[in-house]
């Protein structure tokens, strides 16, 4: 350890004499010597300063010497500096010198300093620099530190050291600070700041009186000037000073609240399932929900396009964590459950954070959770989606999937996990806990007592942990408030996994049911980094704090759901000791574990100092101020708890028996810790030991404020508590987050601004924007300098060094990217640029999320009569000190605005709003040992008043102050905008509340309206605050607004709260500019979470100087010595500015906001449209008759006339009115304009119906049309040229070759004879192969139009994000290469990585569209003309069509909670339609000179009349997608009702039978009466057979606005004119009469029809064709091409022009009133009306839905050839296989068909000859077979199924007696199947691998195809295998060639098929079994028979000879 020693010996030269004292600063580390008292020209400091430093000193480093003059009263005055660089000592290790100083002007002076410097390694003994383990120095003295920053706006009050006076003079009352005191206000002039604040030029000191600008760069210090925070100079949001922090405006969110959720969940189909023959089932499963899909017989790629809805209400923790599992099961019947094939596991959080909350189309790879060794079972297409409320979901359009099913690339895994997942071990070692609750109540434990006999503690714990939907627990240890279990639990799970958190939770197990202690959520993202230089997720071993309910045990538990992880803890429940690893498994090697079940086994007990060393920790906190204490609560004494962990909880905290085991340990700990405390300061060391805690303040009874409030009369005397604590010291975990939290906050703070000042239209948004980044960039590199510090510190766990790694490289590469973008940023790119730096924000606020506890959080409860009532968290790294700034918590050692709520559930909707109680707050956490600072940050002035007289090491109880300044606030209330309604008549009654200190005041009431303009002016006098003046100048406490709504009865409703600061003003600065007076300001009201409104106000503090004469009185209070008259010019309040008298005679005392505040205002006219009511509402039961409209805008208003009859007309008679108003210059100010509807009853009664509040007029101040634009083209014409987008008119059909490709053929079909003749030639010229002709205009119908421009639509989509795509992976590579330029080790990898990614998603783009172009070598289609398909609803397209005339929702009833803002629809009582106008007075002529000129009308020239019309309104309904299931078998039966006014369709008796994608295809006719029936409501219901059908979804359009709008969405316009076909003109009017009613209607000139194709409107020319040819195909000359292609391009005439609705399908969303928010489903349709006093439109087009074409498919199958053999012959042991071939068409597995047997083939080979036949129906447009049939015995009717058309072909091995074995098969996608090889030799697996890359060939349009396929199975390895191969026949014919030329099954008559040629072994059993026997034993086996005969003989003559060998030797024995 090395440190540095500076020797302070003398000062010489001084003059004067005086108190002399020093500062020496090395490092930003200012160290005070003592006062030198009473001292000449020399001073002998002879004082030694040592700072152990943990990095080499470095060569330019510096030491600073200053030299002060002492004085207790005022300021310490420099006398001089002197500076030197440390380059010789860091050489040669020692020096000694004498030099002189400089003053302040940088002249050297005479006086001078003698000083020795030594740079020396020490042994060790000196404390690391980051534990501020100071050692003494020899002098017996503390070394004094004062921290002081460079960060940019902190602000301090300088010199913020103890007084060096304190600890040598304790008995003075000191004014710590240097006594810089209360006097300093007594200083005449301007307050000047003390020399030393210049010194440091990059701190910000007192804010003088400068002007912004000037400040700013004070502030900014070294940044440039683009750094500083608009906020900071002006509003709240941030704190200009260190005293302070800033206070959080939103009542934390409440997370455990419910909402709504829809998961929807689609499953396609199934490919490559592992197994034979399978009939597999897919079960979806969210949380414990299951859900089956049905089952499909025999096929390993099902087919099921089946559609799932899950709905939940659970908070969002919840949802997220919740598990969707797919699992495939094989033949699951009522009986069986069946075999698991597979599952695929993933958490719904990973879907949510999904672009669109989705996955779409996408393949889940499906595993064996028991066998893990087995690999990929399989894969399932689906679709998920999961809906929150409010989020709308795009679908990409669903039509027909052409694209390729390319497996790999679209796999369901987010964006950058990879696809080839490995199987993981993860470990959860559960060590032990500590300080658990009691779980149980006392009686029993003493019960229990009596019986055993022992106490016992009352919890039997054990922890239980989830992830991935499974759980394991370790053992329960009985009866311990300290368990130890010491066990692991180990899940087996894919890598990385798709589950975000694994939970972990202490539960107490018990008898009845187990009850959670407490809740842990570890997310694995941020225990793992997966970059190049990542790590797998680990943690710990490490403690985890865990927080919940209140710790008193009750039987109801209120707040339990708080111990299961919802919701904010309220109170500290257990802490957890665990770790976290995670291995990758080799599932290669042998002795693996197969199966996924969880396991739990013991692990060794690990060490006590594992987790870092025990240090005494030590909490102060002091209490400056408690208002706004709910008077709910009573008025008995109130007392505030700290508590931190069990510390300091003297209700419910730890229980004895436990903390008897800590005393001891603690004595030990002691010893060990003496010693470092006897060296830490003589004076503590002594009471040291027994200094107990102090966790609560004294009770008190609370003093009213006002009629809501109470507050605490702490005034002068301030309650403080103080908490000693021991903890591991892991405070480098804290410091860290700390130092990104600082930079997060910086940066946001700046995006902010940048918003603001974007949203008001300042100028340089990018200037600011680009200071932030600057700041970014400084704070990043600053980050990796003080990280680097601790980069090798030992006793970390691996998480801290990894993360510590992970978090340098992203801090840097964040401050390299935030560099270069900075340089990017313009006024053009702000705002993709602001987007960046928020995902910047982000990112930061990611990583500083530490995962590893330490200390845990602390809680402030307020008590009152020993219950717990409303409570504070604080997170303990906040206050935690450090020596290092920017290490420090943002709230350690300032004063905090901390509001006290209620806990848990209590807490949501209104009782969540109030504030319980506000406290002013200082908290200080630190090392005891480093403890001497801990009073440093509170506002100065104060005395310690200590418990005992003897103890004056220990900490305060109260802190005294005896200063105090006295002030006036002025609150300039303006108004307030958009206000919450709080009455039922959807109005309020506010007033404001403004609270300042312990004081409030409140505004007058204003009744029914939401936007109040009090302008009232509310003066506090007398406002006493504490603390040093120039403290509070930079730092004043907050004000808080409340607003209310006024009741007649009962207590006024709480509407909303902000907070602002005032500007304050000291009594010797100015009153004057740019300060004062101060700028209205706009401030956010809060309710809740939700903004709720926004206040115009301005406050201001003045400081009342003192008389004299208490001056004078003071001072010899405090100090006994006489002070001569100070003049202070005259006192008392005649130097505040003067309040001008109230000067409205009817509004009473009330004082206005004073002029030079309040806004400029000149004079506006609003003229008003009164177009006519909707949809009004009963009010009070009765109907709405009469109804008026009254508008109002700062007190002025007009009224419309009366509706006298409401039902027969709406719409009011005058359409014009207007008024004259003054209005702020500044529109930013405008005040809302109010609009409100009242019904006229009898006896002059008016009732309010509804109003509504326009909160912005700028959308309607009028804008004079530019003269220039009028005649932008006079000099001539221009002609307009239509090429631009490739034109499809009649007369040049283009040609596409496919979707996908872009080759366009243009083919001129007015040659038409040539054209035909061309097409003979190509017949003739092709030969034989078949050539299908350009398609008939006979054939084409309305569907070939809707899915040629659906095709069209998925193209533009794509292209659009292929585009953005591109872009994005331009920019990143932009970034990547210039950061590779700066760093090019380290960044150059990214770059080149960024670019393969790039060239791999390239080519695989690339690919595919090869593959397709491959594939779609098809004869070309003939173009069709095309509609254009909106994916969402007409009106969003074109701005609601409120192109002239708007719609106002009209709102009663009271505005709902802050989560439930999609209700406000339940408030609206209906609608005004009208519009305004507003323009400045005099306004120039010129406009009223326009010919026809009504002045009646205003500025709403040429505007239809609203008188009655009737309508002819048709609907068209196409088809609905993904409707929400709506019986139990997960289908619906729906049908469509249409409602207009009063009369109503139902369609009941056309429903469709279960199915969630309906095709209706149907038009409806209604006639309707405008304006009385204007609202269409299109439902689908679902049709039940018994009881009511239920509404599955509606949507409702507003027809009126649609038929009124300039862009004429009555009939859309076509892009081709033709008078019959598919294709007709469908409008009664001719585009001819169209165009000339625009040209009148729009005062322009045309149309002109010139020769050649052209007409002339305005002053363009358009071109187009002239001929048409009618139904008998004759030519005749029109002018409608040429009219259409204006009314094609109408947007481009001037003045008049905008974009006519085109022929078109809308799609809109399908809402169900019960489930608000979420969409139910889409509806295609469109809507066409035609007034009803024109011509009658021609009838409606035919949209009904194709009728599918009947076809045969007949197979035949020839040949099969080297199938593999399955059987072995009973005999012989000979191969061979009994071969039959089974067909089905996909989704008709009960009409298979099997050929014969082709018995005992030998060779593979088999003959069949045999012909299969399905008849089918099939789609030709969308490619797919319809199937409908009955889904079980119990279905009412059948069911209509669409599946693409695939034929599977399998080949069996037949047995006679067991099942027979499958062999292979083969599935052809019949529209694009590989061609068949010509042999058999040439036919391979290649031709299915391959697939993509194959020509392919449809038999759709070949016809007739013959060849040679494989036939594939998987083996073990789940490799394909080649298992035969079989020559087959494809013959494709109608339905009525098929009766023309029938054909038998089989081998049957029609048209029979000869036998197959079958050699002679396949029959023989039959005919001779001997004869076959002897064929093949002989044949095969003869030697083996001969030998085995020879060897049967030698063993019979063995035997023999055994048998008789006795008796023969018997004989010869006995010698017969």
């Amino acid at each position: 350890m090395m440190s540095l020693v500076v020797h302070l010996k003398t000062a010489a030269h001084l003059r004067g004499k005086g108190d002399r004292i020093a500062k020496v600063t090395f490092r930003g580390l200012p160290l005070y010597s003592r006062i030198a008292e009473n001292c000449g020209e020399v001073a002998h400091f002879n004082e030694t300063f040592r700072w152990p430093i943990a990095s080499r000193l470095d060569q330019n480093e510096m030491l600073e010497v200053q030299v002060y003059n002492y004085s207790k009263v005022f300021t310490n005055r420099l006398v001089g500096t002197f500076c030197m660089v440390l380059q010789k000592v860091a050489e040669e290790g020692h020096l000694e010198l004498t030099d002189t100083l400089i003053d302040d002007n940088n002249m050297s002076i005479k006086t001078s300093v003698t000083i020795d410097i030594r740079y020396q390694p020490m042994d060790g003994t000196g404390g690391m620099w980051s534990d501020g383990e100071f050692l003494d120095v020899p002098d017996d003295r503390d070394g004094m530190f004062a921290f002081e920053t460079d960060s940019l706006l902190s602000g301090q009050s300088h010199g913020s050291g103890t007084s060096p006076g304190r600890s040598l003079q304790g008995s003075i009352p000191t004014f710590r600070k240097a006594g810089r005191g209360v006097f300093s206000a007594m200083k005449l002039g301007k307050t000047k700041c003390s020399k030393d604040d210049h010194k440091r030029g990059d701190e910000p000191a007192v804010l003088e009186m400068e002007d912004l600008d000037k400040k700013a760069m004070r502030l900014a210090g070294m940044l440039e000037p683009d750094t500083i925070s608009l906020a900071s100079v002006t509003a709240v949001t941030t704190n200009v000073s260190n005293k302070r922090s800033k206070p959080d405006i939103k009542m934390e969110p409440s997370s455990g609240r419910p909402v709504d959720y829809q998961i929807s969940i689609t499953v396609i189909e199934a490919r490559q399932l592992i197994g034979l023959n399978m009939d597999p089932v897919v079960c979806v499963e969210v949380g414990d929900d299951k859900k089956y899909t049905s089952m499909k017989e025999s096929t390993n790629c099902p087919y099921y396009n089946e559609y799932f809805v899950f709905d939940f209400h659970v908070p969002p923790d919840v949802m997220f964590d919740k598990i969707i599992k797919l699992s495939v099961i094989h033949s699951k019947n009522l009986l069986r459950s069946g075999t698991l094939v597979g599952t695929f596991k993933m958490d719904v959080g990973t879907v949510y954070s999904q672009p669109e909350h989705q996955f779409y189309h996408k393949w889940a790879v499906l595993s064996d959770p028991d066998d893990i060794t087995a690999g990929c079972k399989g894969y399932v297409k689906c679709d998920i989606a999961v809906v929150g409320k409010g989020d709308n979901i795009k679908t990409p359009h669903k039509a027909n999937e052409t694209d390729e099913d390319d497996i790999e690339g679209n796999l369901l895994l987010p964006e950058g996990i990879p696809a080839e997942r490995q199987w993981a071990r993860f470990y959860v070692k559960i060590h032990r806990a500590e300080g658990l609750p009691k779980m149980n109540t006392s009686i029993m434990a003493n019960v229990k007592k009596a019986f055993i006999g022992e106490n016992r503690d009352l919890v039997d714990p054990y922890v239980q942990v989830q992830f991935s939907g499974q759980k394991g627990k370790t053992s329960v240890q009985k009866s311990s408030y300290e368990p130890i279990w010491n066990e692991q639990v180990i899940f087996t799970e894919l890598f990385p996994p798709l589950c975000k958190r694994i939970k972990v939770q202490i539960r107490d197990s018990d008898k009845v049911n187990d009850v959670a202690i407490g809740t842990h959520f570890v997310d694995l993202r941020k225990i793992s980094n997966d970059g190049d230089k990542g790590f797998l997720p680990t943690l710990g071993p490490a403690w985890v704090n865990m927080y919940g309910s209140t710790r008193q045990y009750t039987l109801m538990d209120e707040h339990q759901d708080l111990n299961d992880g919802l919701g904010e803890g309220v109170s500290f429940r257990a802490r957890l000791l665990i770790s976290v690893a995670v291995e990758i498994l080799d599932t290669t090697s042998p002795e693996i574990i197969c199966s996924t079940d969880v396991q739990v086994e013991p692990v060794s007990n690990i060490s006590e100092s594992a987790t870092g060393k025990m240090e005494e920790f030590f909490l102060f906190g002091s209490f400056l101020e408690a208002t706004m204490i709910d008077r709910k609560i009573g008025d008995k004494p109130i007392s505030f708890e700290i508590t931190i962990g069990n510390y300091g909880n003297h209700i419910d905290g730890v229980s004895k028996s436990s903390s008897v085991k800590k005393k001891k340990k603690e004595d030990e700990n002691q010893e060990e810790e003496n010693e470092l405390i006897q060296n830490s300061s003589e004076d503590e060391a002594d009471e040291d030991a027994d200094l107990t805690s102090v966790s609560s303040t004294p009770p008190m009874k609370p003093f009213i404020t006002d009629r809501n409030y109470f507050h605490l009369p702490y005034f002068e005397k301030k309650p403080c508590v103080y908490i000693k604590s021991w903890w591991q010291d892991q405070r480098r975990r804290l410091y860290n987050s700390n130092m990104m939290d600082k930079i997060a906050d910086k940066l946001e703070e700046g995006l902010n601004d940048v918003q603001e000042i974007i949203k008001t239209e300042k100028a340089f948004p990018e200037r600011r924007l680009r200071g932030a980044l600057e700041e970014l960039t400084i704070g990043c590199s600053r980050y990796v300098t003080l990280a680097n510090k601790d980069v090798n510190l030992a006793g970390r766990t691996k998480l801290d060094r990894e993360r510590l790694k992970s978090c340098m490289r992203e801090m840097d590469s964040m401050g390299q990217q935030a560099k270069q973008i900075r340089t990017q940023v313009k006024k053009n790119t702000v705002k993709e640029k602001l987007k960046l730096a928020q995902n910047f924000l982000q990112r930061l606020r990611f990583l500083a999320d530490e995962p590893q506890h330490s200390i845990p959080d602390v809680f402030i409860w307020m008590m009152s009569n020993n219950k717990r009532i409303a409570y504070a968290r604080i997170p303990s790294k906040d206050i935690l000190f450090s020596v290092v700034d920017e290490e420090t918590g943002k709230d350690c050692g300032k004063v905090k605005a901390v509001f006290l709520k209620l806990p848990g559930k209590k807490g949501f909707g209104p009782a969540g709003w109030t504030v319980q109680a506000k406290l002013e707050l200082y908290l200080w956490l630190g090392l005891n040992k480093s403890r001497k600072d801990f009073l440093n940050g509170l506002p100065n002035g104060f005395e310690e008043i200590r418990a005992t007289k003897t103890g004056h090491g220990l900490p305060p109880v109260t802190l005294v102050y005896d200063m105090k300044q006295v002030f006036q606030l002025r609150a300039h209330m303006y108004q307030a905008r958009s206000l919450f309604a709080a009455d039922s008549s959807g109005l309020s009654d506010p007033f404001a509340r403004v609270f300042f200190s312990s004081q409030s005041q409140v505004t007058e009431v204003l009744n029914e309206t939401l936007c109040p303009t009090w302008d009232q002016l509310l003066v506090f006098d007398d406002v006493e605050l504490f603390g040093e003046a120039t403290e509070l100048r930079d730092d004043p406490p907050i004000i808080v607004v409340e607003f209310y709504d006024q009741d007649t009865v009962g207590k006024a409703e709480f509407i909303g709260r902000t907070f602002a600061k005032p500007t304050i003003k000291m009594c010797d600065e100015p009153y004057g500019p740019p300060r004062f007076p101060p700028q209205l300001e706009y401030y956010q009201i809060y309710r809740g979470n939700s903004i709720a409104g926004e206040l115009l106000a301005a406050f201001e503090l003045l400081q009342i100087p003192f008389d004299a004469e208490e001056i004078r009185r003071a001072l010899i209070a405090v100090h006994d010595f006489a002070v001569p008259q100070i003049k202070v010019g005259p006192g008392g309040r005649a130097d505040l500015p003067p309040l001008e008298g109230p000067t409205d005679s009817e509004r009473g005392p009330i004082l206005p906001v004073p002029l030079g505040i309040r806004p400029v205002l000149s004079r506006y006219r609003i003229e008003v449209l009164f177009w006519g009511l909707r949809d009004l509402k009963r009010i009070n039961l009765a109907q709405v008759d009469r109804p008026r409209v009254d508008i109002e805008c700062a007190g002025r208003g007009v009224q419309s006339v009366l509706i006298q009859n409401y039902k027969k007309n709406p719409n009011f008679s005058t359409l014009v009115k207007w008024f004259e108003v003054d209005l702020p210059e500044n529109e930013l100010l405008h005040p809302p304009l109010n609009i409100r509807v009242v019904d006229c009853r009898a006896f002059g009664r008016y009732i309010l119906v509804g109003s509504h509040a326009v909160s912005t007029l700028r959308h309607f101040i009028y804008s004079p049309p530019d003269k220039s634009c009028n005649n932008w083209a006079s000099a001539g014409d221009i002609s307009v040229n239509l090429e631009a987008e490739p034109p499809i008119r009649k007369m040049d059909t283009v040609v596409k070759l496919d979707a996908m490709s872009d080759a366009v053929v243009k083919v001129d079909m007015n040659e038409d004879e040539s054209d035909k003749e061309k097409k003979k030639k190509k017949k003739k010229k092709k030969g034989g192969v078949e050539e299908e002709e350009e398609t008939d205009e006979r054939v084409l119908d309305w569907w070939s139009k809707y899915f040629a421009s659906i095709e069209t639509l998925k193209e533009n989509l794509r292209s659009q994000e292929a585009a953005q795509a591109e872009a994005e992976e331009r920019e990143d590579l932009e970034i990547a290469a210039e950061a590779a330029e700066i760093r090019p080790d380290d960044l150059h990898l990214k770059g080149s990585k960024m670019r393969e990614r790039f060239k791999e998603k390239k080519s695989s783009k690339q690919k595919r569209s090869h593959a397709a172009d491959s594939s779609e070598k098809r004869p070309p289609k003939a173009r069709v003309d095309e509609l254009v398909v909106y994916n969402k609803e007409l009106e969003s397209e074109y701005g609601n069509f409120e192109d002239w005339l708007h719609t106002f929702n009209l709102y009663r009833g009271k505005a709902g909670d802050d989560d439930e803002h999609a209700l406000d629809d339940d408030r609206i009582v209906g609608r005004f339609k009208g519009s305004l106008c507003m323009y400045k007075v005099p306004l120039s002529q010129e406009i009223t000179r326009e010919t026809g000129y009504d002045p009646n009308m205003g500025m709403f020239q040429s505007i239809p009349h609203n008188d009655p019309i009737h309508v002819l309104v048709r609907v068209y309904v196409v088809r609905a997608t993904d409707l929400h299931p709506a019986d139990i078998n997960g289908k619906a039966d729906p049908y469509i009702a249409i409602k207009l006014g009063k009369s109503e369709i139902k369609d009941k008796e056309n429903y469709i039978s279960k199915q969630l994608n309906p095709v209706f295809g149907k038009s409806f006719d209604i006639e309707a009466t405008f304006p009385m029936e204007s609202m269409l409501t299109v439902s689908v219901y679902d049709w039940d057979l018994v009881g009511t059908d239920d509404l599955i979804g509606e949507t409702k359009i507003d027809l009126e606005n649609r038929f009124y709008s300039k862009f004429r969405a009555t009939c859309g316009i076509a892009s081709n004119y033709s008078m019959h076909g598919y294709n007709i003109w469908r409008d009664p009017m001719k585009p001819s009469q169209i165009l000339a009613k625009l040209c009148k209607e729009g005062k322009i000139d045309g149309p002109h029809y010139g020769p050649g194709g052209k007409v002339k409107v305005a002053n363009r020319i358009f071109t187009g064709p002239t001929e048409i040819e009618d139904e008998n195909g004759l030519k005749k000359q029109t002018e409608e091409h040429l009219a259409l292609s204006v009314l094609n391009h109408w947007e481009e005439i001037p003045r008049v022009g905008c974009k006519l609705v085109p022929e078109h399908v809308e799609t809109r969303p399908l809402l169900n009133p019960d489930k608000p928010g979420i969409e139910q489903g889409r509806l295609e349709m469109w809507v066409d009306m035609f007034p009803m006093d024109m011509p009658a439109p021609g009838p409606a087009i035919d949209t009904s839905p194709r009728k599918p074409k009947r076809y045969e498919l007949r197979v035949i199958i020839w040949n099969t050839d080297e199938v593999i053999l399955e059987d072995d012959d009973y005999f012989t042991g000979e191969k061979s296989s009994d071969i039959f071939v089974r067909g089905w068409l996909k989704g008709q597995q009960e009409d298979k068909q099997d050929t014969d047997v082709h018995y005992h083939s030998l060779t593979g080979e088999g003959n069949f000859n045999w012909r299969f036949v399905f008849p089918f129906d099939y789609l030709v447009a969308e490619e797919k077979i319809v199937i409908s049939k009955k889904e079980s015995m119990f279905s009412w009717d059948e069911t209509e199924y669409k599946i693409p058309a695939r034929l599977t072909m399998q080949v069996w091995d037949a047995d006679h007696f067991s099942a027979d074995d499958f062999l292979g098969a083969i599935e052809l996608d019949l529209n694009r199947f590989p061609r068949g090889a010509k042999t058999a030799k040439q036919c391979n697996l290649d031709m299915i691998r391959n697939e993509q890359e194959l020509p392919t060939i449809s038999i759709f349009k070949q016809k007739r195809v013959k060849g040679w396929w494989p036939f594939v199975a998987r083996d073990e390895n789940d490799e394909m295998e080649l298992t035969g191969k079989v020559e087959a026949e494809l013959h494709l014919v109608t339905a009525e060639e098929a009766e023309k030329s029938p054909v038998g099954l089989g081998r049957n008559e029609p048209d029979p098929l000869e036998k197959p040629n079958r050699p002679d072994t396949s029959l023989m059993w039959f005919l001779g079994p001997l004869k076959s026997l002897r064929y093949f034993i002989w044949h095969n086996y003869r030697w083996l028979i001969l030998k085995a005969l020879g060897l049967i003989l030698l063993l019979l003559m063995l035997g023999l000879f055994l048998y008789s060998i006795p008796g023969y030797l018997v004989k010869k024995i006995l010698g017969a």
